[in-house]
């Protein structure tokens, strides 16, 4: 199998379904390019997809931004004593480190949480790749906590960790467009739980957005 329809599809600001696997999460995320990214994409998301709307960013962007995991932030607070420290996850059920980092809102958004303010929010930090000094402006013009939560992709992509973040980045990289995706969990209203792959399937289909099976793209990348 070819990527190319999928990286057609980021490159003109549309929709890619990613399938991390079933021996892991076993979920399918609604995935687009963030510096494309609108208000009807985080509406579409919130009623098609219904999980969380996050913000994913490569580990270089962190670095220049001096973001850290969550769990590692919490787990250096001076908040939690010993014994709370033991509610910090440092490994998800499905065997991997969270990749949360801090939530924020852009500083022109009111309460952050709509479609409008989401979309200002994620496109705004799209472009701090194209900045001199993302630092600076990354704290001038961001407000944490906020409505977005921010995903910090591991250094070394898919050869370190297998899930939605480092896959929906490594995607953009192939695209060659900025490294930071929009992503949201697919759910299902009727059985309330992740939707199926069968019918991921079928809403990929009905709706003629590529369809990633991630053991396919690890297999791609272990090539490339």
């Amino acid at each position: 199998m070819t990527f190319d329809s999928a990286i057609a599809s980021l490159k003109q600001g549309e929709f890619v379904m990613i399938h991390d696997s079933n021996g892991r999460e076993n979920e399918i995320d609604l995935v687009v390019s963030a510096q494309f990214i609108t208000p009807e994409h985080i509406a579409r998301m919130r009623q098609h997809a219904g999980g969380l709307i996050c913000l994913a960013i490569d580990d270089s962007l962190a670095q220049k931004l001096e973001l850290k995991y969550m769990h590692d932030i919490l787990s250096s607070s001076d908040y939690f004593d010993s014994n709370s420290r033991k509610m910090i996850m440092g490994t998800a059920p499905y065997g991997d480190h969270p990749t949360f980092s801090i939530y924020i809102n852009h500083k022109q958004t009111y309460t952050g949480i709509t479609d409008r303010d989401r979309a200002l929010t994620i496109k705004e930090m799209s472009e701090l790749y194209n900045s001199d000094d993302p630092r600076s402006k990354f704290i001038s013009s961001f407000k944490t906590p906020g409505h977005v939560p921010i995903l910090i992709a591991s250094q070394g992509l898919l050869a370190k960790r297998k899930g939605h973040t480092e896959m929906s980045i490594y995607l953009a990289q192939l695209a060659k467009l900025s490294p930071i995706t929009a992503i949201c969990e697919m759910m299902d209203a009727q059985t309330y739980s992740a939707l199926s792959v069968e019918k991921a399937e079928q809403y990929a289909k009905d709706n003629a957005i590529p369809f990633i099976d991630g053991k396919e793209l690890l297999e791609f990348a272990k090539v490339h």
